[in-house]
C-alpha cells in the first residue's frame, strides 16, 4: 500500500469514527494541545479527562498556569502520577509566558518535559504542520502494520519506525491524520484483542495476515523490581494537627508535600527523644503497597500522638502543621491523601 493509498483510508476511517469531542479538542488552542499531550503520557484518555477539565478549570491560559505557585498545580495533578511532567509544565508556562509558543520542532523540544512524538503532536494538531509522531499508540499500530518483531523502545526498532512514521505523515490534513493515528491505536489496534475486522489498513497489515497480532510488537523486556521498605509517620500534636513536609523538587513525589518517612519505628523514637516530645500514644497501621515504574514500595504508616512539640521538630522550611481539613488544598501524593484522608 502506498503512502497516499494509506493516507487515505486512515483520514476516511477518521472522518466516520474519529473522537472529535474530547475536552481538549472543543475550542481547540496550543495550550489545550500541548497539556492534554503532556497528560496523555502514559496516561489513558479516560484517565485523563477529568484531571484536564479541572485543570483548565484552574488555568484556563499559560499566564495562569505561569502565575500560579507550583503547589497549586502539583495539587490539581495529583493522583495522574509521573510528577515530573507536572513540574516541567509549569517551568515551561514560565518561559512560554515570558517569550511566545514556539512554532518549530526545535524552539518546542528545547522546553522542559518536550520531547520529540509531543513536539510533533503539538505542531501538527496546534498549528496544522506536517510532522510526524510516534506514541506508544503509533508505535504499536506501525510495528503491526510492518510486523516488525522487537521492543518498540529499542533504539533499532525506534529508528525504524520514525522512518516509516515520517513516509506516512501527510502534508496535508495532518493534524486530522495525527489524531486518526492515535485513536486508531487506542480504540482498534489495542495492546490486547485488537479488533482488526474494522479496522481501516487490515487488508496489507503484516501482523495480521501472518497471524501476529498476538506477539507484535513484543513487550518491554521484563525484570524484577526491587521492594523498599519504610515506615510513614503520622505525627499528631494536641491541636489535632498532621505534620508535613514537603519533598525534594527531583526525585519520587518531588515537591509534594508528604510524611516523614524513616528505615524504622526505632528511628522515629530517636528522633523524639532528642527534640524532648512526649509521646502519647503509638498505634502502628497495616503494611501497604504503592508501585512506581522501577520499584515496589512498602510502607507501614505509625500514628504517633504527641503533646504539642517545640518548633524544631524539622526544618522550619521543610515542614509545617497542618490541620486535616487543610490537606485537600495540598499537593499531596495520591497514596498520602488517602491515607490522612481515613485519620
Amino acid at each position: 500500500m502506498s503512502p497516499e493509498t494509506f493516507q487515505q483510508k486512515i483520514l476516511t476511517w477518521f472522518d466516520l469514527n474519529g473522537r472529535k469531542g474530547l475536552p481538549w479538542q472543543i475550542a481547540a488552542s496550543p495550550y489545550k494541545t500541548w497539556l492534554s499531550e503532556i497528560m496523555l503520557q502514559q496516561t489513558q484518555v479516560s484517565t485523563v479527562i477529568p484531571y484536564f477539565n479541572r485543570f483548565i478549570q484552574s488555568f484556563p491560559d499559560i499566564k495562569a498556569l505561569a502565575e500560579a505557585p507550583l503547589d497549586s498545580v502539583l495539587e490539581h495533578w495529583a493522583g495522574l502520577g509521573y510528577y515530573a511532567r507536572a513540574r516541567n509544565l509549569h517551568k515551561t508556562a514560565i518561559i512560554i509566558n515570558n517569550n511566545s509558543f514556539p512554532q518549530d520542532l526545535d524552539g518546542l523540544m528545547a522546553l522542559p518535559g518536550i520531547g520529540r512524538s509531543t513536539a510533533g503532536a503539538i505542531l501538527s494538531i496546534a498549528f496544522n504542520n506536517s510532522h510526524p509522531i510516534l506514541d506508544g499508540n503509533v508505535r504499536r499500530v506501525l510495528a503491526r502494520y510492518h510486523a516488525i518483531s522487537g521492543w518498540t523502545g529499542h533504539a533499532k526498532v525506534s529508528n525504524e519506525l520514525w522512518k516509516i512514521s515520517t513516509l506516512y505523515t501527510p502534508v496535508k490534513r495532518c493534524a486530522d491524520y495525527t489524531q486518526a493515528m492515535m485513536d486508531l491505536g487506542a480504540t482498534l489496534c489495542k495492546r490486547s484483542k485488537p479488533d482488526c475486522n474494522n479496522c481501516p489498513i487490515r487488508s496489507s497489515c503484516l501482523a495480521r495476515i501472518e497471524g501476529k497480532t498476538a506477539i507484535i510488537p513484543n513487550p518491554k523486556p521484563a525484570k524484577s523490581i526491587p521492594v523498599k521498605k519504610l515506615v510513614f509517620l503520622i505525627l499528631i500534636n494536641e491541636q489535632q494537627q498532621i505534620l508535613l513536609e514537603k519533598r525534594p523538587a527531583s526525585g519520587i513525589w518531588g515537591g509534594l508535600w508528604s510524611l516523614p518517612e524513616f528505615e524504622c519505628f526505632t528511628q522515629i523514637q530517636s528522633l523524639c527523644e532528642q527534640q524532648n516530645i512526649t509521646i502519647n500514644s503509638t498505634s502502628q497501621l497495616d503494611e501497604q503497597r504503592h508501585t512506581f515504574s522501577h520499584y515496589h514500595l512498602d510502607y507501614t504508616p505509625y500514628i504517633v500522638k504527641i503533646e504539642n512539640p517545640i518548633n524544631n521538630v524539622m526544618e522550619a522550611n521543610q515542614a509545617v502543621w497542618y490541620n486535616l481539613e487543610q490537606i485537600n488544598s495540598l499537593g499531596l501524593a495520591s497514596p498520602i491523601k488517602r491515607l490522612l484522608q481515613n485519620q
